[in-house]
């Protein structure tokens, strides 16, 4: 087979894991953690086991979710981040782009952080800590390098910056899942008291010569 062929048969391959993906999609939206891969491969017009030779497994699906919810969630944040505005404009604006996004989608959110709610008898070995802990890592580290290029932190700034990645990110996941389960209050004043408590140190350190800011 030449190189031509490869790429050829390479690209459907991609398109057709895409049309999957946006099929999965839909019935997530539809059902949440309940979606079944019976239900996902229904709605792509195909069988099961189709599905399992693109994916592997409900495990395999869900990480490539995952990582496409995760790509897009990142991209908004860092719009956010390099938003024209104050530093607490900006740290608000983060706040309320992710808190929009669990917002908009709840079905999506709930399968991605809470799997476990729709596990079945069928679904052994579909552990939501080995999969959701990975998105919240992969978060935390983006984060970290944001505070890191832009926030002159003094000695250790390296370790300090991914302490604060980290943590704020549980900070705003913890906070997000209680707020999506409960509704306490209105979006804007759960951002302004997240944002109230994150006005600390992080207010008080300058930011690097020569860099964009933060």
């Amino acid at each position: 087979m030449d190189t031509t062929q490869r790429t050829d048969q390479q690209r459907s391959a991609d398109r057709r894991r895409r049309e999957l993906l946006e099929a999965a999609d839909r019935v997530v939206l539809r059902d949440g953690p309940q979606a079944s891969m019976n239900a996902i491969a229904a709605e792509a017009g195909i069988t099961k086991p189709i599905l399992y030779r693109h994916f592997g497994d409900k495990g395999g699906l869900y990480a490539a979710l995952a990582k496409r919810h995760t790509d897009a969630l990142l991209d908004s944040l860092r719009a956010a981040l390099d938003a024209p505005g104050d530093r607490r404009e900006r740290v608000e604006a983060t706040l309320d782009t992710y808190l929009a996004a669990i917002e908009a989608r709840p079905q999506v959110y709930r399968f991605l952080m809470h799997p476990a709610e729709g596990s079945q008898v069928g679904d052994q070995g579909f552990d939501v800590g080995k999969h959701s802990a990975p998105l919240l890592r992969r978060m935390g580290e983006e984060l970290a390098k944001v505070i890191e290029e832009r926030l002159d932190l003094g000695p250790n700034s390296r370790q300090l910056a991914r302490v604060w990645g980290h943590g704020i990110v549980g900070m705003m996941h913890a906070a997000g899942d209680w707020w999506l389960g409960e509704r306490p209050c209105p979006r804007a004043e759960l951002v302004r008291s997240l944002a109230d408590l994150l006005w600390g140190r992080l207010a008080a350190a300058g930011d690097k010569v020569g860099g964009p800011g933060f």
